[in-house]
């Protein structure tokens, strides 16, 4: 129907009163010809002046049914479009989207037709507008979040925690890559978390580095916090940083997914993959810093840092501390006949020898060259003095292997504890030991000597 103004209800005024009184002008002819009614009682301009009466008011009543019917309704779609126009632009600078939320400006639909349609289909755009924004929000967070942690096991902690909070899962693990291996970095609601690394969707996740949607194991159970329930779906993340797999995230819920999930879980990884590539590099550098890279044990700065930690602590509590100084005898001479190579594997072969003699918290420490720290917390004069025994016993049974030679070696040991050695600082301990270690030496080497205060 052509357009006759620019305002919709005034051309339907003008096309219902228009057709009315052609309805009635109209209306004689039929009534003369189809009804039969005598001319002279039809064709009178009395008759003419009702029939048209007749139609615009038939008109003018259709009009404003269909006003007082329709436009209320499309008022309220335009009000509420308004509302959604203006909490968008305002949101824009504040943030702010509780002034509409998909409960505040849901349309009432209360037809089936064509205007229940276009409610409907706002209803649907406001509930995405505002999903939307939730998603914005989940990734701005998540991404803010985690560009603020280097720590690895606090990283995948939160992000877990963000993980369920957006995606509605009620348990979850994350999984990290070591050597080849998936470390568990964070874990909540599962039973046994380390299982699922040997699930084929896992490594097929890792392979192929696409996201499994699968049914949870039926061995594998969630717990809620007064039940336990199966859950009816997993979702397996690959996490990745240009195309090197970094590790996999595990997501777990009694009910289905949301179907944006799957999306925003994308969005996610990208943003965790990034932070964990920085966490698993600063957590590299931090090993530099504290471990001897030829011997994998403490450096000589950390060690001492650890030392004076331990050493505070014996005298808060007032607990006992050893501590020996070793050195490999002759071990300039390794060097000079068999080269360095072979003098490395010999200082790697005796700290693995001396890691194996330690109780759980001692700890060695790569003094300098062949020189070497041992850090006893909790081990009395004599304690400590036995130990050296084994350690230097173990040495001398240790042998390194250069084509078809053996090379056999020994080492010395000088032996001290607090409070025995009544020192204090922790600096005097090692120079009581280092005293003890000279003795040893200059009595034949090969030998364990204890400082006598």
């Amino acid at each position: 129907m052509p357009r006759l103004t620019t305002k919709l209800f005034t051309d339907l005024a003008i096309w219902m009163i228009g057709l009315g009184l052609l309805i009635g002008a109209c209306f004689p002819f039929f009534a003369f010809h189809l009804v039969g009614i005598q001319a002279e009682e039809v064709f009178t301009l009395m008759f003419w002046v009702a029939t048209m009466t007749a139609g615009l008011i038939a008109g003018l009543i259709n009009y404003t049914l269909a006003r007082w019917v329709v436009r209320p309704r499309l008022q309220m779609l335009a009000k509420h479009t308004y509302i959604v126009e203006k909490t968008i632009r305002e949101a824009s600078f504040t943030g702010d989207w509780s002034t509409c939320t998909p409960e505040k400006c849901r349309v009432y639909v209360d037809s089936n037709d064509e205007i229940g349609e276009s409610a409907n289909a706002f209803n649907d755009l406001v509930e995405t507008l505002f999903r939307a924004h939730e998603i914005e929000v989940a990734v701005n967070d998540f991404s803010k979040t985690l560009s603020s942690q280097l720590e690895l096991n606090a990283l995948s902690k939160q992000a877990l925690e963000l993980l369920l909070q957006y995606t509605g899962a009620m348990g979850g693990v994350v999984f990290t890559e070591a050597a080849g291996e998936l470390i568990i970095s964070a874990y909540h609601g599962l039973r046994d978390p380390q299982n699922l690394s040997n699930s084929d969707h896992i490594r097929r996740a890792m392979q192929t580095n696409q996201c499994q949607r699968v049914k949870f194991p039926p061995d594998i159970r969630i717990e809620a916090i007064l039940v336990d329930f199966r859950p009816q779906e997993i979702l397996v993340v690959p996490i990745e940083f240009k195309n090197a797999p970094l590790g996999i995230i595990v997501l777990a819920t009694h009910q289905e997914f949301h179907p944006d999930t799957s999306r925003l879980l994308e969005l996610f990884r990208r943003s965790f993959g990034l932070a964990l590539n920085n966490a698993l590099a600063h957590d590299h550098l931090q090993r530099m810093a504290t471990l001897d890279p030829l011997t994998g044990i403490y450096n000589r700065r950390f060690g001492l840092t650890r030392l004076r930690e331990e050493f505070n602590r014996a005298v808060r509590a007032q607990t006992s501390l050893g501590v020996l100084m070793m050195d490999i005898d002759h071990f300039k001479a390794i060097n000079d006949t068999y080269g360095h190579l072979v003098g490395d594997r010999v200082l790697a072969r005796v700290t693995d020898t001396v890691k194996r003699s330690l109780r759980e918290g001692d700890f060695l420490v790569r003094y300098g060259g062949e020189e070497f720290l041992i850090v006893l917390p909790g081990a009395s004069a004599a304690n400590s003095h036995q130990l050296a025994e084994r350690v230097r016993r173990l040495i001398t049974e240790t042998l390194v292997k250069d084509g078809e030679q053996l090379i056999k070696f020994s080492a010395s040991l000088g032996v001290t504890a607090h409070p025995e050695d009544q020192v204090d600082y922790e600096l005097d301990l090692i120079k009581h030991a280092d005293t003890a270690l000279y003795a040893a030496k200059r009595q034949g080497r090969n030998q364990v000597m204890l400082f006598k205060p």
